[in-house]
């Protein structure tokens, strides 16, 4: 089995096989769907997928790292990031999956 990345030309190719709706109806569909989530997310919403997980914006606040080269400590300035939680049927799934092989 190869390690590859899934891609939304994958994701609307699946759509086409499984439910038949036509490549550029599956391809927009995919689309519609990935912008409702980046939508929801810019106007501050979580964005939960029951069965699945649940996207969120998280502030981080500012803080020392260190450059792992040097040793030198740099500040890190605050920002917004992007976070994804499985949810428990998806991590049930998915190590019952890893598990058979």
């Amino acid at each position: 089995m190869s390690i590859g990345t899934v891609t939304r030309a994958d994701l609307a190719e699946a759509l086409y096989k499984e439910i038949g709706l036509s490549r550029t109806e599956s391809a927009a569909l995919v689309e519609a769907v990935i912008d409702q989530i980046i939508n929801s997310l810019i106007s501050g919403e979580n964005v939960k997928l029951a069965g699945f997980g649940t996207f969120s914006l998280r502030d981080k606040n500012e803080r020392i790292g260190r450059n792992p080269k040097t040793g030198q400590e740099v500040a890190i300035t605050p920002r917004r990031v992007l976070t994804f939680k499985p949810s428990q049927v998806m991590r049930e799934r998915v190590d019952s999956a890893l598990s058979k092989r």
